[in-house]
């Protein structure tokens, strides 16, 4: 028996996020706010916060500098039960932060320091501590400047072989994240990046030609999360549209890092992938109730008691519908 249900591998950073900001003050002056939160945040961190959260035996493989900033965050893991043994420091980097000023409708802009998180690196000879789980997440590539240099290809290639179900996040896509990702793309079962990212990355525009992308690279499933507007599913046989939850939003941070703690938790409890989707949205939904990338979220039994009880988004059709549906069959339009 695996000792971890998932394992999740890459970014990890100290998030300090107030609200709400309109706009900052000139010269020396001062803006009241309501509220300002520290919590720990990433890719990587997010969707571990949340799946420990349900109740899946979790671990974290990161890399945090010696400092405040890092206590700060091993404490709040221990808190959730997440494992940390595999969790690296370093004093070539402090830890990675980011500043986030929230606007009223939910958006973030963000001033991030890298640091330690591109000091991350794991060795082939520790690939088997990490892969000791039933799944493997990676978030983050973009951002892991070391395990961007092919290391992240490796532990995937190394996670499949040995029958772990891989997913696969990143963050922050730029011209040369094409070439980062082919490598890693075959052994990548679930490609979970926003809908935005992965229309940067392929060039393309509509959700069913994005996916066909990736898919051809050896994605096993397309998972692109994109707001209000739900995620979109698509396998070789599969196509899916699954709509979000209906919710007053305060802040964005970390939503979709959510989605994949909660559809990662899903599979953990034996979900099918329609179900571990809808985990997913659901988890996404509460973290945007509230301010920081684990707000809103209890527990399993608080979250299945959301999903039967808040009411999913289903927008008009139109000419521009970005539905599954209506990519699919153009005669659904109303």
């Amino acid at each position: 028996m695996s000792q971890f249900d998932a394992v999740f591998v890459g970014l990890t950073i100290l998030d300090v996020a107030g609200r709400p900001v309109t706009s900052l003050p000139e010269g020396g002056g001062v803006h009241f706010i309501d509220e300002i939160r520290l919590n720990p945040a990433g890719t990587a961190s997010g969707a571990a916060m949340n799946a420990a959260k349900l109740g899946i035996r979790t671990a974290t493989a990161a890399c945090l500098g010696e400092d405040e900033k890092a206590d700060f965050i091993l404490a709040a893991y221990r808190k959730l039960g997440i494992d940390c043994s595999l969790v690296q420091r370093t004093t070539a980097a402090s830890t990675s932060a980011t500043i986030l000023t929230i606007r009223p409708d939910g958006e973030r802009p963000a001033l991030h320091y890298r640091g330690a998180s591109d000091h991350l690196f794991i060795d082939d000879q520790n690939f088997d501590a990490v892969c000791n789980a039933r799944f493997l997440h990676h978030g983050g590539t973009g951002l892991l400047a070391k395990m961007d240099q092919g290391q992240s290809a490796r532990l995937l290639r190394h996670a499949k072989a040995k029958g772990l179900t891989t997913s696969f996040d990143l963050i922050a896509p730029n011209a040369e994240t094409l070439s980062l990702l082919t490598p890693l793309l075959p052994d990548v079962d679930y490609f979970m990046p926003s809908l935005e990212e992965a229309a940067f990355i392929s060039g393309l525009t509509q959700p069913a030609e994005i996916a066909a992308f990736f898919l051809d690279r050896g994605v096993g499933t397309c998972i692109f999360k994109a707001g209000a507007a739900g995620s979109y599913v698509f396998s070789e046989d599969v196509t899916l549209h699954i709509p979000a939850y209906r919710v007053a939003v305060s802040d964005t941070t970390g939503c979709g890092d959510s989605y994949c703690g909660g559809f990662i938790a899903g599979l953990a409890k034996g979900w099918g992938l329609e179900q571990a989707c809808q985990l997913g949205s659901a988890v996404s939904g509460l973290v945007a109730t509230g301010l920081g990338s684990d707000a809103g979220v209890i527990d399993w039994e608080q979250t299945l008691r959301f999903m039967a009880e808040t009411p999913t988004y289903y927008t008009r059709h139109t000419s521009s519908c970005m539905c599954v549906g209506c990519i699919q069959s153009p005669e659904s339009l109303t």
